[in-house]
């Protein structure tokens, strides 16, 4: 009797011990989202109805700055066209070339690793370095790229410096470093059962029947996880378009100079690029702001939109 009489105090102190220690490990998200997220959430949503230069205090000016952002700003239509045009060019290339390589390296039978290797490398390149480097080989009067396509009697084109393939060369450049998707699929690839593999030859299924039937339902949610990834990265989209705009403009950087991005003709401008202008280099936070909030409620938008089992892109399996 006695041992049952102590039975609940000692559960309820099991139970506390529980929750303290659950509490310890959520302990670093229950921090950080006020402080990273929550707290930053707020401040835009509150510095968006406010006239503010990051000098003078701030000063409520209602829907002003909704009004001019939505119906006057002359490079919203530009810049939110451009990041739609990445969204949707740079994340299925991406997603198509990764699955592409990921299946290559599974097939090679000798120096795997060393192939995986170079698909990689190029992926830990720093994201300026980069892009100096791709400005430099595409430059159309002294980049070899132009030489060698002219010398096989190919029409070169401007690549950074064309309006028209401006953007096409910051697919290019994301191309060049798909080593992180690959190193997924790779991953996947190599998770799917033998077995599934050998019922399916069984069965008379070929190569390609082996992809559709087996290989590409054990991928999907690794497929699904990559598109919503790339397209919140790409939404975010902004050190190669500014790099790649200025390095091609040809204006010399320096201390206090002030260069308008989205060179040539506002052919990489993205909204990104749109919020740090409207916020450090012409002090208009309070649009700044409002660009962010819509940026994000695109974003979420759109990645509720994938999410969803048969409204999205891919169909998630039940």
């Amino acid at each position: 009797m006695a041992s049952t009489a102590l039975a609940p105090p000692a559960l309820r102190r099991k139970r506390r011990r529980e929750r303290l220690r659950t509490l310890g490990f959520l302990s670093p998200w229950l921090v950080g989202f006020p402080v990273f997220f929550g707290y930053p959430l707020i401040a835009t949503v509150y510095f968006s109805f406010m006239h503010y230069n990051q000098i003078e205090a701030p000063e409520f000016v209602g829907l002003r700055n909704w009004t001019y952002v939505l119906t006057q700003m002359p490079l919203l239509g530009p810049a939110l066209w451009n990041t739609l045009w990445l969204v949707v060019v740079m994340v299925a290339l991406r997603v198509v070339f990764g699955l592409g390589i990921g299946l290559l390296v599974t097939k090679i039978k000798t120096g795997a690793g060393l192939f995986r290797t170079a698909f990689y490398l190029p992926y830990l390149a720093p994201p300026v370095a980069a892009t100096v480097a791709f400005v430099f080989l595409l430059n159309p009067g002294t980049g070899p790229v132009n030489g060698l396509l002219g010398a096989l009697g190919i029409p070169a084109p401007a690549w950074f410096n064309d309006p028209a393939w401006a953007k096409p060369s910051l697919v290019v450049l994301s191309l060049w470093g798909i080593g992180d998707l690959m190193v997924i699929f790779v991953a996947a690839l190599l998770d799917v059962p033998r077995e599934q593999y050998e019922a399916a030859e069984l069965d008379g299924a070929g190569a390609w029947g082996k992809f559709r039937y087996v290989t590409w339902p054990s991928l999907t949610p690794i497929v699904l996880f990559a598109v919503v990834t790339g397209v919140v990265q790409t939404m975010q989209y902004y050190t190669q378009a500014l790099v790649a705009g200025k390095l091609a403009s040809g204006v010399s950087i320096g201390p206090g100079t002030v260069i308008q991005p989205g060179y040539p003709d506002h052919a990489t401008l993205t909204v990104p690029q749109l919020v740090y202008s409207l916020g450090f280099q012409n002090f208009n936070t309070g649009a700044a702001c409002v660009l962010s909030l819509v940026l994000f409620v695109l974003a979420m938008a759109v990645t509720t939109l994938l999410l969803r089992k048969r409204a999205g892109l891919l169909r998630a399996e039940d």
